[in-house]
């Protein structure tokens, strides 16, 4: 098996889920941490600190983008913590999340994300969408989750988009749209690379993973690949999706980049948000 090397990016820390790189990145930048990923990788992401930590700008609240939130708040008691004001307080009583999320992963939540330690109220910043908080531009955008946020350093012309911005593992080319359970909306991601796009950004940072340098041809790939995911999981079952989903990553590249594509975006995954997406389409065209 080939190994991949790539340039590193300044203020990228790989947090080596699971010890592997490539898969969950979190982004610093002046004392920022955009997305810190789960408290199962937090000393990968303590040693790749280039300063202490002011305040944590989180996209949305899942354990792979979030989960370390709460840890870090104990080790820097003045971090402040920006998250959509429908996943505030989740951060600070994350019970119901966590409930949640076992329901999903099972036996295998402590190994793949950790523990999720409740953040004192006072610690934490409600966003809505508008401000502007840190020097970064705030924009809802809802779609993969909805209390997803984007943040847009207009003066550097970058926007940390999360999960909107779809996921795409390098040196492939591959895009897959992340669509877990429980409240994909096609309609209103497709609005927020809208919303993405009117600011006209020269990059993009994902979470998985990386930087793209053409953010307009990102987002006109994300928006083919959102009709691609739909097309294939309104006719096909669970099998055929996930078989599609898996020739298109193995086509991309080597089997370890494959790999990692199953690890940030789990196929099964995709097929269970998208079903639960037609499904409640259908429900709510019959009521």
């Amino acid at each position: 098996m080939r190994s991949v090397r790539l340039e590193p990016i300044s203020n990228l820390i790989d947090t080596l889920h699971l010890g592997n790189g490539r898969v969950i990145a979190a982004w610093e930048t002046d004392g920022l941490i955009v997305d810190p990923g789960p408290e199962s990788c937090i000393e990968t992401l303590l040693a790749g600190l280039e300063q202490e930590p002011r305040a944590l700008l989180l996209t949305h609240i899942h354990l792979d983008h979030a989960g370390a939130s709460g840890a870090l708040v104990e080790r820097f008691p003045d971090l402040r913590v920006y998250v959509h004001e429908v996943g505030a307080p989740h951060m600070i009583d994350p019970s119901r999340l966590m409930a949640s999320a076992t329901r999903l992963y099972g036996d295998e939540m402590d190994r793949l994300w950790g523990e999720m330690i409740p953040i004192p109220s006072e610690r934490v910043v409600a966003l809505r969408g508008g401000e502007t908080v840190e020097g970064f531009k705030v924009l809802a955008t809802p779609g993969h989750a909805s209390h997803h946020v984007s943040y847009l350093d207009l003066d550097e012309g970058t926007a940390y988009v999360g999960d909107v911005g779809g996921a795409r593992i390098p040196p492939s080319e591959v895009v897959l749209l992340p669509t877990p359970p429980p409240d994909i909306d096609l309609e209103a991601w497709q609005r927020s690379l809208d919303q993405i796009a009117e600011h006209n950004p020269q990059r993009l940072r994902l979470t998985h993973f990386g930087e793209v340098s053409d953010a307009a041809a990102h987002i006109d790939l994300v928006r083919e690949r959102m009709q691609v995911a739909a097309d294939l999981s309104r006719p096909l079952d669970r099998d055929a999706f996930v078989a599609a989903i898996e020739q298109e990553i193995s086509s991309g590249g080597d089997a370890e980049t494959a790999s990692r594509y199953r690890q940030a975006t789990p196929p099964e995954q995709l097929w269970l948000g998208l079903e639960r997406y037609w499904r409640q389409r259908a429900e709510s065209a019959e009521g």
